[in-house]
């Protein structure tokens, strides 16, 4: 029977039970209504249960999700979704470049940089997506290859440990370093391309119903995952955003409008402010909250460091001021970047980071993802291979937060060649995408594309 990840009411109330907690609702009695009609708790690392629930399992589902989300959550004035109401929180919200001043600006080099450095923290991080900590960290050390300098490889791993920590089934045959043949398709490479298109359709003023018909007209729903799902599952039954983020979506404070803010950052070079609104409009189609920041925070450090004139934490620092000082999010990535810069063996920061965060939250939210990005590029001190190595090697959501790392430090490099060989030639400049005409496209090619959108006035 198929089991479609991601949307099914059964799968989703243990997610909603989790997120409640994280927000301060009380869930316990829905909880306790749950469990005794036979409800199970969410699905650890897969999308799906392994088996559907009966029809009153399932219907006692749809109603306990809608009764979750008219519990008052008593984190919503200290952390909320409207632009208005964040800026107001952010007592140094960056003011605009001034006028009298020459607009910063980003050339196509640094673009390039840019695009090869996300493609390839991606594919560092893709093989060891969803193994726990210790799995990582046993695979690349039976191969010399810890902390990582170079991608993953199967090639002189012990049996028994591949046995006991299998690769990630779908990614490890285009992604493991004898395997590699150009950039394979990647949701945190396609929602990027999403978004070029976005700008060259609407300009830097689109909506986010804007965003809504681009993902209609260009994204195949079978390549969405968590909260982008279920926004477009909710875009088909003619629910309109911001409640698209809302509506059986215990997935609105994950990662995934930070992996697609990449592109907001690249086109407002010197100007975080410009590119933290940028990426809220986008973000709020499918999260809100701290899911929300974390793609402001990652815009605003993105447009900090493409215009080439600020180090790794002055970029931190810029993406923070877009942050509710009291969200949870500012906690965690200070609390993270205190770490990176007490420890000098970043392991131990892990390990820190993990004792915090993972009790509470699921693999792919955004709090600690965040925090884990923020510390690897402030540990790294915006060295290329360190940034990347160090954002995969605490786990967590390695792909996605390996991009993350991988465009920063690409941008602070300024040119492909400053990045290393190694990282970069395997991807044959190019990528593959089921997005629009981008199938194939080399990454110089879309440096261009990019640069076209940033110079647009």
């Amino acid at each position: 029977m198929l089991r479609l990840t991601w949307v099914q009411p059964e799968d989703l109330v243990g997610h909603e039970l989790r997120q409640a907690g994280l927000d301060g609702r009380d869930a316990s009695a829905v909880a306790a209504r749950w469990r005794a009609a036979g409800g199970g708790e969410a699905p650890l690392r897969a999308g799906a249960s392994d088996r559907p629930a009966p029809v009153r399992l399932r219907a006692l589902a749809e109603d306990l999700l809608d009764e979750l989300a008219r519990l008052p959550s008593p984190s919503a004035d200290a952390e909320p979704t409207a632009l208005d109401r964040i800026r107001a929180l952010c007592p140094d919200w960056p003011s605009p470049p001034a006028a009298s001043q020459p607009a910063a600006s980003v050339s196509p080099a640094r673009l390039e940089a840019a695009w090869l450095g996300r493609a390839a923290g991606c594919l560092l991080g893709k093989p060891v997506e969803k193994l726990p900590l210790t799995g990582i960290r046993r695979l690349a050390g039976a191969t010399g290859n810890w902390p990582p300098t170079s991608y993953f490889t199967a090639w002189g791993v012990p049996r028994d440990l591949l046995a006991a920590y299998p690769w990630n089934r779908r990614s490890a045959p285009a992604s493991l370093a004898e395997n590699i043949d150009g950039m394979p398709e990647d949701d945190d490479l396609n929602y990027p391309l999403l978004n070029l298109l976005l700008l060259r359709r609407h300009g830097r003023s689109f909506t986010t119903a804007d965003v809504a018909r681009v993902w209609l007209d260009e994204l195949p729903a079978g390549r969405t995952f968590t909260a982008e799902r279920a926004a477009y599952r909710n875009l088909l039954t003619g629910v309109e955003p911001p409640e698209t983020a809302r509506r059986h979506n215990p997935f609105r404070e994950w990662i995934g409008a930070l992996i697609r803010a990449d592109v907001h950052g690249w086109t407002n070079p010197g100007d975080p402010a410009a590119a933290a609104a940028q990426a809220h409009r986008d973000a709020v189609l499918t999260h809100t909250a701290n899911g929300v920041y974390a793609a402001m925070f990652a815009a605003a450090v993105i447009a900090t460091a493409a215009a080439g004139a600020a180090d790794v934490h002055a970029c931190l620092r810029a993406g923070l001021t877009v942050v509710p000082d009291g969200s949870r999010l500012a906690a965690a990535v200070r609390h993270a970047v205190r770490l990176a810069a007490a420890h000098a063996d970043f392991d131990t920061v892990v390990d820190e980071l993990h004792a915090v965060h993972s009790p509470a939250h699921h693999w792919v939210h955004a709090v600690p993802n965040t925090a884990l990005i923020a510390a690897a590029l402030t540990h790294a001190d915006g060295d290329f291979t360190g940034s990347v190595a160090r954002a995969v090697s605490g786990g967590w959501d390695t792909d996605s937060n390996g991009a993350t790392a991988g465009c920063v430090a690409g941008l602070l490099a300024g040119s492909p060649g400053a990045l290393p060989e190694h990282w970069t030639a395997p991807l044959k400049n190019r990528l593959a995408t089921s997005v629009g005409d981008f199938d194939g496209t080399g990454f110089d090619a879309l440096a261009h594309l990019t640069h076209r959108e940033a110079t647009r006035p």
